[in-house]
């Protein structure tokens, strides 16, 4: 009997993209101090200060310190803190988070890879994750009534305690043209990606706010900056969270006079998960899809910080709130070259699915994946 050969489904090709390149840029062209080093390493060449390959690269490590100046500067700003502000270490024991939507997709991810770094952690989901790990509770709710947050709330704070973070994440997306779009469609995706962070956030925040710090991470979707067909309702109800986030950022700074409340904006792209296995795959190059632990682990990494921003997921996403002062022509042209109007032509719901909706059609079953480590999977 011939011995089996492994053959690597996932050739090093697939994992080159353009947010791979930027990630070499970042340590190396875009570096300070490596932009430091080329000026240096010059004049101990010989060549004087003057010398124009000194001037110019010097010009250039001004600029790129500049940049992260400025960037540092909004970052402190916008957590209200100075230079002299060093963040205290998270103690993860000590943690309470209550992560929405936790039964599948990122995050499952988030609620498994916090467990294991002893978090007590709470999944709030209408179907229970698959877990064995006994710093996850699963509390079956479904975010989008209010009636079932606050008895579940309530619940989980006498049992348990004060969650100290707070991760929306549960979402659901319809994929239809807006005519097509049923009134229970639209109500579903408005209760499930808006409605919801309401409801979590009058049920948690009371008790952040009486310790005056916590963490609220808000999951919405680079689709909330810039509306694509087919997404009509779903890019509506990310838009709206942008806008929710923004404003409790300046309630909980102004009005309730708690800035150590860090809250944390993710706007990820087109993320490898059973919500949008049925969606045409962009070009990967330029546009790839991320995988959940693309996504859970600058999540992770905010929280641990102790400080909040916005997180762009993947590149290309730093790129979609300037789509909207931008001339139309731009982004018609991005939106061409990314086909993402025509992404979700043969776009199937498979999570989400209310009783009306019938069984999920057999076509529409999650493709395979390549995962991060170059092994085909099911997402």
């Amino acid at each position: 009997m011939e011995e089996e050969t492994y053959v690597d489904p996932s050739p090093i090709w697939d994992t080159l993209n353009f947010d791979l390149l930027m990630k070499v840029a970042n340590n190396t062209l875009f570096s300070p101090f490596f932009c430091m080093l080329v000026p240096t390493f010059f004049i101990f060449q010989g060549l004087g200060f003057t010398h124009y390959t000194v001037v110019y690269s010097s010009i250039y490590l001004v600029l790129v310190c500049t940049f992260w100046a400025v960037k540092w500067l909004s970052y402190l700003q916008y957590n209200k803190t100075s230079f002299l502000y060093a963040p205290v270490p998270l103690e993860w024991s000590d943690q309470i988070v209550v992560v929405t939507g936790g039964a599948s997709g990122v995050g499952e991810l988030l609620a498994n890879t916090l467990a294991v770094k002893s978090v007590t952690v709470v999944v709030l989901d209408v179907k229970p994750i698959q877990s064995q790990n006994y710093n996850i509770n699963y509390y079956k709710c479904d975010v989008s009534k209010w009636e079932e947050v606050e008895a579940v709330s309530k619940k989980i704070i006498e049992e348990i305690g004060q969650p100290t973070i707070l991760v929306n994440n549960a979402g659901v997306v319809q994929g239809k043209l807006l005519l097509d779009l049923s009134p229970e469609d639209v109500q579903q995706t408005f209760n499930v990606n808006t409605l919801a962070h309401f409801w979590t956030l009058k049920a948690f925040l009371p008790g952040m706010l009486e310790k005056k710090k916590g963490h609220i991470v808000t999951v919405s979707s680079m689709l909330g900056a810039h509306g694509i067909a087919q997404m009509t309702d779903y890019c509506a109800s990310k838009a709206a969270l942008i806008s929710l986030h923004r404003s409790l950022r300046s309630e909980l700074d102004k009005r309730y006079n708690c800035p150590k409340i860090r809250t944390t904006l993710v706007l990820p792209g087109q993320i490898h998960t059973p919500m949008f296995s049925t969606v045409t795959p962009s070009n990967q190059f330029f546009f790839p899809t991320l995988h959940p632990i693309e996504v859970v682990k600058p999540i992770i990494q905010a929280l641990d910080n102790t400080l909040g921003e916005t997180i762009y997921l993947p590149f290309y996403a730093n790129f979609a709130p300037w789509l909207t002062v931008l001339p139309h022509w731009v982004a018609d042209i991005g939106t061409w070259f990314s086909g993402a109007d025509l992404s979700m032509k043969d776009f199937v719901k498979v999570s989400g699915r209310r009783e009306d909706e019938g069984p999920v059609p057999e076509r529409s079953e999650p493709t395979p994946v390549v995962a991060t480590n170059g092994h085909a999977k099911l997402e």
